[in-house]
């Protein structure tokens, strides 16, 4: 199976993806080949996901990249088959990229993906809120997620992944003004200011994807 955009939104994705990636869309084809084959194949991935990896994955992951800066370390906590932290490492290679993953066959997925690519990405199987996971990839400069957990939970393990001055940058639907408004004193009490909805890739995607942005405060862990 090779890249399509034909099923789900074609020549407008097509476009989007080739803005997104620039000279690196060839690695982002190969990443949708190895979702579409040994992620589904692997249960990665559902069948009905295929038609919609582009759209509904890897470029809604892939956009937040623009809230990134070169250099910058990026934690990918809950990193499954790699969204959004590969699509990101694709879209912004200056950025130093390490996934956290706790299931064996997906961390195993990860770094077959991460070889085959030929991207500088490191894998971490275990869970964000182990002291092992904290004290090989904390003080990182930013913390990203997509559909890990609500972001109460989220912002507890998140928060000790980051240094002071650092920011969670988690991936939310429709609800993420909501998630805020219920969660605000919980994230407050763990050092997380400056709560705020935001969205990516609106000049590229049909529909923009939106994201929970917050800072951590202070300096303890």
């Amino acid at each position: 199976m090779t890249a399509e955009f034909e099923g789900e939104g074609g020549d407008q994705l097509r476009s989007a993806a080739a803005s997104v990636f620039a000279d690196r869309l060839p690695t982002a084809e190969k990443y949708w080949e190895a979702l579409a084959n040994a992620g589904l194949e692997r249960g990665l991935i559902g069948p009905r996901e295929v038609d919609r990896l582009w759209g509904r994955h890897i470029l809604n992951c892939a956009v937040i990249a623009e809230l990134l800066e070169d250099g910058e370390s990026v934690v990918d906590i809950g990193s499954g088959a790699g969204l959004p932290g590969i699509a990101v490492a694709i879209a912004k290679p200056t950025v130093q990229m390490t996934l956290v993953e706790p299931l064996l066959r997906r961390a195993t997925f990860l770094e077959e993906v991460v070889s085959e690519l030929g991207i500088d990405v490191r894998v971490i199987r275990g869970r964000a809120e182990e002291k092992s996971v904290v004290k090989i990839a904390g003080r990182a400069d930013v913390v990203t997620s997509r559909a890990v957990a609500p972001l109460d939970r989220l912002g507890k393990c998140s928060t000790p992944l980051l240094r002071p001055g650092g920011r969670l940058i988690a991936i939310k639907g429709s609800s993420a003004a909501e998630e805020i408004a219920t969660h605000l004193g919980t994230l407050g009490r763990i050092g997380l200011s400056g709560l705020r909805v935001a969205q990516c890739g609106t000049d590229a995607l049909p529909t923009p994807t939106t994201v929970v942005l917050a800072t951590r405060v202070g300096g303890r862990r």
